[in-house]
């Protein structure tokens, strides 16, 4: 099974800065030695995304804004865990079933 390559974030921007400026994406591919849906792949990252796009390691980068959305959603996703073992917990201890009181 043949290995994974790995392209740096500057072989990419070539890449889709030439295949702008190349009539022939496949010539291009063939010349990088890579396949022509990946030089599509990447243009089309690099046009919606255009300085963010290939962070590396598939991780995006992201605003300060928008990593402190990620970490509230996160913080919150952990409070409502809490919350529903507390409501697990209150329900099984109050259970008048005479185990957890002294009557």
């Amino acid at each position: 099974m043949s290995e994974r390559r790995k392209f740096t974030r500057e072989f990419k921007l070539n890449a889709v800065e030439l295949s702008y400026s190349r009539d022939n994406i496949k010539e291009l591919a063939h010349e990088l030695n890579v396949r022509p849906e990946l030089i599509y792949r990447w243009r089309s990252e690099f046009a919606t995304l255009q300085g963010k796009s290939f962070p590396g390691n598939g991780n995006p980068k992201l605003s300060e804004e928008e990593s402190e959305i990620v970490r509230l959603k996160k913080e919150l996703a952990d409070m409502k865990m809490e919350r529903d073992i507390l409501k697990k917990a209150v329900g099984i201890f109050s259970k008048s079933d005479g185990k957890y009181t002294n009557s």
